[in-house]
C-alpha cells in the first residue's frame, strides 16, 4: 500500500541543508525500525519548506499504531525523532501533537 504524508520544515536554509544531510545517511536503527514494521520503500520530496513523504508498506506486516507505539518506546527512535523536530514544523492543518499527517488523494490516472 502507498501512503502520502505531509510535514513542513522550519524556514531556515541552514537547517534545511542539515536536515537533508541527515537523510542522505539515516541511522541504521531508523532503517531497521522502518523495515521491521513493514515499510518497504520511502521517499521524501521537498518544495520550499513543504515535504511530502511516499511510504510503501507490506499490508501483511504494516500496523500504523504498532509502529507509532514502537517509535515512542525505542530510545534510539525517540532520539532520532527529537533531533528531527529541531528542523520540522507542523503544517497549518496538523493536529496538535502530531508530525507527519496523511494526505487525501484527489486524483488518479
Amino acid at each position: 500500500m502507498r501512503h502520502f504524508l505531509a510535514l513542513d520544515l522550519k524556514d531556515d536554509p541552514a537547517l534545511i541543508a542539515e536536515y537533508e544531510a541527515y537523510h542522505r545517511n539515516i541511522w541504521p536503527e531508523v532503517r531497521a525500525h522502518l523495515a521491521a514494521h513493514g515499510v518497504t520503500a520511502m521517499e521524501i520530496h521537498r518544495l520550499g519548506t513543504r515535504m511530502v513523504m511516499l511510504m510503501e508498506t507490506d499490508d501483511a506486516r504494516y500496523d500504523a499504531q504498532a509502529m507509532a507505539h514502537a517509535s515512542h518506546t525505542d530510545p534510539k527512535i525517540r532520539e532520532w525523532e527529537a533531533l528531527m523536530w529541531k528542523f520540522q514544523a507542523p503544517t497549518p492543518w496538523t493536529p496538535e501533537g502530531q508530525k507527519w499527517v496523511g494526505m487525501t488523494k484527489i486524483f488518479a490516472l
